[in-house]
């Protein structure tokens, strides 16, 4: 027992200074099973993976090495946080300008400026009104590609409709004084209709031809679950669009018969972080059930597998029915999370402010009040550092601002905007 201890000492030792590869165990803590083999995998441990509390799904295996548990890294980048406020109200979203000034969206439904030194500004004008129950309300926001010159903005919401509510999506153009918004237009409304609030989604991104991309998530509800897996519905969905709302004609789905053309890829559960990397590649952050947060790389046209692949199990503890975790004709993920992080914001770093971060793909983390770092290599994560845990807030959303430093809400009733900055 002393030389498997002190084997373990001088591994987690070196994690920490180097960081290191790690296989994908979805087993207890690597302390009770240092030395076995991964019987999912055929391979042994390396290093110790950063996560080590029991799993949920504790009889479930990883389908190939590094899907889960991943090495604990350390960075060892000297950063500080400066709080610009403290005034937000369940804050969703942020967005730089190129001014240097920040867009912060409020569930409720509210979009605010907050100025580069923290000035707070009044709510804007001619945001639509939003059904604020449960996870609903004013959710993403996005700049136009041509912001500079268009003063365009996009944002969806939970849009109260006849008979429940659904993710909508608008537009309109921002005065120069961040006091209104001008020419305000709903461009995209997904259907069906249901009487719930959960799970609406909602992440907006631009890819380098200028369409718009939004995730859906599938209502979270067991009758609605079923909705991830149609064609001819929005929910549990990426969808792809154009500014105006309409479906590309090179989308996967255009020209088929019950098949709704806006979508791009299916099989998602609940969509909070998604985006591009440096090479124009898209990949989501999705939130699972218990054990079941998931990291997709996501192409044209594929399947997710929710409900009917799916790792974790049901929030009460019992098995997701019908469910399982491998089948043949879907992705699997990247990487999951068992026990889960709760995924909200996502953002590849390319700044130059924090050499030792680029490349890295930070998440935020709701239910476990931090920020995630991922290291990946060849698609796969290799390692994995946890940040900001010692400020117990729920991260909602994590953005890159022109000047390289990280921008982060917190979801608050008096929720903060964080300014990440390397520490002189």
């Amino acid at each position: 027992m002393t030389n498997r201890l002190a084997i373990i000492t001088i591994l987690s030792l070196a994690a920490a200074v180097t960081g290191c590869t790690g296989d994908s165990r979805n087993l207890a803590a690597s302390a009770r099973s240092q030395g076995s083999s991964d019987t999912a995998s055929g391979s042994a441990a390396t290093c110790p993976p950063l996560e080590t509390r029991d799993p949920n799904a504790a009889n479930q295996r990883p389908a190939f090495p590094g899907q889960t548990r991943a090495c604990g890294v350390k960075s060892n980048v000297a950063y500080q946080v400066v709080v610009l406020t403290k005034n937000l109200e369940h804050p969703w979203a942020v967005e730089p300008l190129p001014d240097g000034n920040l867009l912060v969206t409020e569930k409720p439904g509210r979009m605010r400026v907050v100025s580069a030194a923290g000035k707070l500004g009044q709510p804007i004008a001619g945001v639509p009104k939003v059904d604020a129950r449960g996870q609903g309300g004013l959710l993403d926001v996005a700049l136009s590609p041509g912001f500079d010159s268009d003063r365009t903005i996009f944002w969806s919401y939970s849009e109260p409709r006849q008979g429940g509510n659904a993710t909508s999506v608008a537009r309109g153009v921002l005065s120069p004084d961040h006091q209104r918004l001008d020419q305000v237009k709903v461009i995209f409304r997904a259907k069906p209709i249901y009487d719930g609030d959960k799970h609406y989604g909602s992440r907006l991104f631009f890819d380098r031809e200028g369409m718009l991309y939004v995730t859906l998530g599938e209502r979270s509800d067991k009758p609605m679950r079923a909705q991830a897996q149609r064609l001819d519905s929005h929910m549990g969905k990426i969808l792809r669009i154009t500014p105006d709302g309409a479906a590309p004609k090179d989308n996967p789905f255009v020209g088929q018969a019950n098949a709704l053309p806006e979508i791009w890829s299916l099989g998602h559960r609940n969509i909070q972080a998604a985006g591009f990397d440096p090479e124009w590649q898209l990949w989501d952050v999705e939130h699972g059930t218990n054990g079941g947060d998931e990291l997709n790389r996501v192409g044209k046209g594929m399947n997710y597998g929710w409900p009917l692949v799916a790792y974790g199990e049901e929030y009460a503890g019992t098995a997701i029915s019908g469910a399982v975790t491998a089948r043949e004709g879907y992705e699997q993920p990247v990487y999951y999370w068992d026990p889960v992080i709760a995924p909200s914001g996502m953002q590849f770093y390319t700044g130059d402010a924090f050499p030792g971060w680029k490349g890295s793909l930070f998440v935020g983390a709701l239910r476990e009040m931090r920020l995630v770092r991922l290291e990946l290599k060849d698609n796969k994560v290799t390692g994995e550092e946890h940040l900001l845990a010692e400020r117990r807030q729920r991260v909602r959303d994590v953005r890159q601002g022109p000047d390289g430093a990280l921008y982060l809400v917190t979801d608050q009733e008096n929720g903060e905007l964080w300014k990440v900055v390397p520490r002189r």
